[in-house]
């Protein structure tokens, strides 16, 4: 019967699916969990207990919402909470107010239920969004609480193809307010607003459509004067209005603003002039197509490809529902222009309808179906994207469907997802060094949903906000939260920023006994870490008061979360063969930690054992101080077929798991 202390010094492997858990012959075996809720695992190997949520604001209302990231610098980064009809603005953690408790709040289009397929990209203080049923937009900012959003007025186009029938136009003036009538049936009612360009001995003039009089007789405004008067062949008519259907997808790309994907259009981009992102001008007025001209492309497929989304690396990424091309210039190093676009099928995983994610040169993105998290970068072996399924070691988390992805870059690289149950999950992802590890993430209260999430730079840290359903008072309340920032302690006594529990506040000041200002946690029963000790739990009562057994000055307070780290069953100590099935007993183990409190070891939640910080030199009044270094636990447990260990964390502290050092004897035979 051997007996040998293998050490578990990795965890980025993830929590893996127990479709795995007799894959002992996989390399990342040792390095995967089987429970990891609530812990971050590291590009390092360790795994780390997630920060706790602060509370920032009551969203206006319980229906559905997107929080949008505007980030003009690392210093100016906002939030914005999207609702039915609505944009509020954050920044700072704060909600920004036109004056004390009356937020900025603008009018916007966008009905609750559209909310889900709102894309957008940013240049400087612009953001243009769009969806397929609404004209795309674009919000400014003004200053800091004079925001507006305003519909993308195109100076010239975009158009559909050139008319081939005998069908002519004619325009009753060459400026101004005219009448354009047609030969044959061609308007719709819903033509207004769509632009019109007529071509009279190869000089182009264009329009607007302001109202339709009948199917052949219009009402426009020139906005490029018309060569003549007289009737033309040569015309054609905008790609975008209401009959047509809207872009469904926006990115920038070479200095132009790309859409792409309207209801008639499934398959066709469309970019601006390059460095002129609100004109999509096909050719100059006098009908040269120049290489600064707006592009028109559809991608020719065997079957509909409607497009999903858009990514701008060294190519262009596009994401339709059958496959993943790219968009490129046909030379190698020229810049795209009119002449030279090339599109190529990369691979054929096809792509929900969601905003896909870049991170370096790979691009993220999710599944038709919605529930397996795919990565397209480029391969050596095939010199072409490689499309690798990112959730394969970890389906089980997914099955749920993924509604929205999220990449926080600092501190962890963690990519975040939620799903449509509401469940929070991440995944550690550095690509270059083959870390791709899941982990769940519950957050404390009771029937909590996180609804949207959406990172912005800040000064030290990028920071994950959420909207975050939770069930507070009798019919719920939506909230705004934010995760607090890594816990990087400067001594062993420095507790000042280990925010360790969810919709949290902190006080500082003078020492006192009573908190208030939790009116959105009435009822909830709370942790709190005072001055750096723990604190019996206590009930918000009404009024958002909490009143505590001793005076603190600085008091960390909100809803308790639990993390919890579990390898899958070990395999070693056996000289014959596999240690699986097998009598084991683990006699102790040694936790090696960093900066931590708190926390207990053992098998399973039955089987648990405090491990232990303060010693008898240690004054009763004070907290014990960070703990960096090894802790032995002597298990109670004797044989048993299965050896697992668990370590666990329900108290409002901070905890950094190294490694893990069982002593553990397998009997042979």
């Amino acid at each position: 019967m051997p007996r040998i202390s293998p050490i578990f010094a990795t965890f980025n492997a993830g929590e893996w699916s127990p479709s795995l858990y007799g894959r002992v012959d996989l390399p990342k075996y040792q390095n995967a969990c089987r429970t990891l809720l609530n812990f971050i695992p590291l590009p390092q190997g360790a795994a780390t207990r997630r920060p706790g949520t602060r509370f920032v604001a009551l969203a206006k209302n319980m229906g559905p919402m997107r929080l949008i990231p505007f980030e003009y610098s690392t210093t100016q980064a906002y939030m914005i909470e999207a609702g039915g009809n609505y944009f509020r603005f954050y920044k700072d953690r704060g909600r920004i107010e036109a004056m004390p408790s009356i937020p900025v709040e603008i009018a916007t289009p966008y009905k609750a239920e559209h909310l889900a397929g709102l894309k957008w990209a940013q240049s400087a203080d612009v953001l243009y969004l769009c969806h397929p049923l609404y004209q795309p937009h674009k919000l400014s900012r003004l200053s800091h609480t004079n925001w507006q959003l305003t519909p993308l007025e195109s100076s010239d186009g975009p158009y559909r193809e050139i008319n081939i029938s005998d069908t002519t136009l004619q325009p009753a003036a060459t400026s101004g307010a005219t009448t354009i009538t047609a030969t044959n049936d061609v308007f719709v009612p819903t033509d207004v607003g769509r632009m019109v360009r007529l071509q009279h001995a190869d000089i182009w003039g264009w329009a607007k459509i302001t109202a339709v009089t009948s199917s052949k007789v219009v009402t426009a405004t020139v906005k490029g004067n018309f060569n003549a008067v007289t009737a033309t062949k040569n015309w054609r008519l905008g790609a975008w209005d209401e009959g047509n259907g809207w872009p469904s997808c926006v990115t920038f790309y070479e200095e132009r603003l790309f859409f792409a994907g309207t209801r008639k259009q499934p398959q066709t981009l469309w970019a601006s002039m390059a460095g002129d992102y609100e004109n999509f001008a096909p050719s100059t007025r006098d009908s040269k197509v120049l290489a600064d001209n707006s592009l028109n492309f559809t991608i020719s497929d065997d079957r509909v490809n409607a497009i999903r989304w858009l990514s701008a690396g060294k190519t262009l990424a596009v994401g339709t529902v059958g496959g993943e091309f790219s968009v490129r210039a046909s030379t190698l190093n020229e810049a795209l222009t009119p002449d030279n676009i090339t599109v190529r099928r990369e691979s054929t995983v096809g792509s929900a309808d969601q905003m896909a994610v870049r991170i370096n040169q790979a691009v993220l993105f999710v599944q038709r179906a919605g529930r397996k998290l795919y990565e397209s970068a480029y391969s050596l072996d095939s010199d072409g994207l490689a499309a690798p399924e990112m959730t394969l070691l970890s389906r089980h988390l997914t099955q749920g469907g993924i509604t929205e992805i999220a990449f926080q870059q600092e501190p962890w690289a963690v990519l975040w997802v939620t799903l449509a149950d509401g469940g929070l999950l991440g995944l550690t992802y550095l690509r270059e060094q083959e870390v791709v590890g899941w982990h769940r993430h519950g957050l404390g209260g009771q029937n909590v949903r996180v609804m949207s999430i959406a990172t912005i730079a800040g000064i030290s840290q990028d920071e994950l906000w959420l909207a975050v359903k939770r069930g507070v008072g009798d019919e719920g309340q939506q909230m705004i939260e934010v995760m607090e920032s890594e816990f990087l302690p400067n001594h062993s006594t420095d507790t000042k920023s280990a925010f360790f529990v969810d919709c949290g506040l902190t006080y500082e000041g003078a020492a006192t006994l009573h908190i208030r200002g939790l009116d959105h946690l009435v009822g909830q029963r709370v942790q709190i870490l005072a001055d750096g000790g723990t604190h019996p739990d206590k009930t918000v009562e009404p009024g958002g008061q909490v009143t505590l057994d001793r005076p603190a000055r600085l008091i960390h307070i909100g809803l308790p979360y639990e993390s919890v780290l579990e390898t899958l069953d070990l395999e070693a100590g056996s000289a014959e063969g596999s240690a699986q099935g097998k009598p084991k007993r683990i006699t102790r183990a040694t936790v090696k930690l960093l900066d931590s409190l708190g926390g207990s070891l053992g098998f399973d939640p039955h089987y648990l054992e405090d491990i232990p910080f303060r010693d008898s030199g240690m004054p009763m009044d004070q907290s014990p101080p960070l703990f960096s270094g090894d802790k032995r636990v002597i298990f109670p447990k004797g044989w048993d077929r299965v050896a697992r260990l668990m370590v666990r964390q329900r108290q409002p502290l901070p905890m950094t798991i190294l490694a893990i050092v069982p002593q553990i004897t397998t009997m042979d035979g």
